[in-house]
């Protein structure tokens, strides 16, 4: 048995660059596992979708191949963003899925975003996979699993529009980044009630316009320039597969996905009195305060969107959202990040108000620096901040937090070092009241990091 390259085995899902690591054999292998799998919980069929990637249609049917081989049935949704694929899951019963989608990464990379059974496959999960194909631990079935195919495109956009209710029209920009969410979210919207200005909403695999990923500033300029340009009062964007959002204002100014998640608890926490919102370590310090000031209480938790899905299936708590911009709304909706979903429950609240713009932009905001990455060796980024834990000394902190990295808050500020589960980077986030409280913070953290890493090259 074909046993697939190691290194694509990632912490949260599978990826790899087509042709070279992610092959369609690899896929296959990896599909024969996972209906494995599959049999062994007892999952009868697995709904299975891809995103606009040109090496999509050859990936999923390697995919389909695989798990089909097990005996289980493989419902094919079509090429829809990764949130059609979860709620395909619920609409046709399957209560499994796998996503084709290499996300936000560049056009030669895909992957697998994989839920069994209503569990998303993530760390140790992820890894048994490939041990299965190791160990030949595959199930063949006498008689292949079926292959049907499905379009649950209508059904989406109908519990959307009968869930959200903006309370007047809107002009929006929209800006799909050529990614899969082109193929759904124009018509979401326009039947939500809005006018858009459509920036790049054809899916095209090459993404030729700019890099789909709203979490970074630079890919916002196209949406920023339509605002400036138009008489639309607000900007979305979607990242590659449609599971992140990116918000822009009026005036320009890009809304976070931190502040963006304040908009929402306060609007969950009117009809969750007291409900548990969950939020990632690299979040803004504001939020804590602002929860607990309207009645909910605040969970700070690890990074990664599989890590904070389980946490809020855990929990129960209505509300939970990350850094990068993945939000899971359980309340009035499923608990899956949905960027396009998030996008409509966002205009739902600033619609109540004349004009959006001073909604967002009186959200608590700080100085703050966009996510700083020092590159090292594989491995090398656990050692660090694992030496960091062990031996760092930090002037002036109030507490240390350690449940995902290293968080050293301080009066008036916190910073962040914490090994990336993706790539081999640490990454650095840095909040403060001041820049100076910025500066003084970076300058603890450098004496610190240098300390148990000497002759380390830091960006900041």
């Amino acid at each position: 048995m074909f046993v697939p390259a190691p290194e694509i085995f990632k912490a949260y899902d599978i990826r790899g660059i087509v042709d070279k690591t992610l092959t369609a054999e690899a896929v296959r292998a990896i599909g024969h596992a996972l209906g494995s799998e599959a049999v062994a919980r007892s999952q009868k069929a697995i709904a299975v979708g891809r995103d606009g990637r040109l090496s999509g249609p050859e990936l999923a049917g390697a995919l389909a191949d695989g798990i089909r081989a097990a005996g289980v049935d493989v419902i094919d949704v079509g090429c829809v963003p990764t949130p059609l694929t979860y709620f395909a899951a619920y609409e046709l019963g399957t209560n499994s899925c796998v996503s084709v989608t290499g996300s936000h990464n560049p056009p030669d990379y895909n992957g697998l975003k994989m839920v069994l059974g209503g569990q998303t496959l993530f760390g140790e999960l992820i890894q048994a996979l490939r041990q299965r194909i190791i160990d030949g631990d595959l199930v063949t079935a006498a008689v292949p699993g079926k292959l049907t195919q499905a379009n649950v495109v209508p059904a989406y956009v109908e519990k959307i529009i009968g869930d959200v209710k903006l309370s007047r029209p809107m002009k929006i920009v929209m800006d799909c980044g050529n990614g899969v969410a082109g193929a759904v979210a124009p018509e979401l919207f326009k039947r939500l009630g809005c006018e858009l200005v459509e920036l790049f909403c054809e899916v095209d695999g090459n993404f030729p316009n700019h890099h789909p990923d709203p979490s970074k500033p630079e890919n916002l300029a196209d949406v920023i320039r339509a605002l400036s340009e138009t008489d639309a009062e607000i900007g979305l964007a979607f990242d590659g597969d449609g599971d992140r959002l990116g918000v822009v204002t009026k005036d320009g100014e890009i809304i976070f996905p931190d502040r963006q998640l304040m908009l929402f608890a306060e609007d969950v926490l009117t009809r969750v009195p007291g409900g548990e919102i969950i939020y990632d370590v690299k979040c803004t310090r504001n939020l804590a305060g602002w929860i607990t000031a309207r009645g909910g209480k605040p969970t700070m938790w690890n990074t990664g969107h599989a890590l904070v899905k389980a946490k809020l299936k855990e929990t129960g708590a209505p509300l939970a959202g990350e850094m990068s911009g993945h939000v899971f709304f359980k309340e009035r909706w499923y608990g899956f990040d949905d960027g396009l979903y998030t996008g409509a429950r966002l205009l739902e609240i600033v619609s109540r108000h004349a004009d959006a713009n001073p909604v967002l932009k009186n959200l608590p905001d700080a100085i703050s620096t966009p996510e700083l990455n020092i590159k090292m060796n594989e491995g090398e980024p656990f050692a660090l901040v694992d030496k960091l834990k062990a031996e760092a000394r930090f002037e002036g902190a109030e507490s240390i937090l350690t449940i995902d990295g290293v968080r050293v808050e301080y009066a008036d500020g916190f910073g962040l070092a914490r090994p990336s589960n993706t790539t081999p980077v640490v990454v650095l986030r840095f909040e403060a009241d001041t820049q100076a409280a910025i500066e003084r913070i970076q300058a603890d953290f450098r004496r610190a990091i240098e300390g148990v890493w000497p002759g380390i090259k830091l960006p900041f």
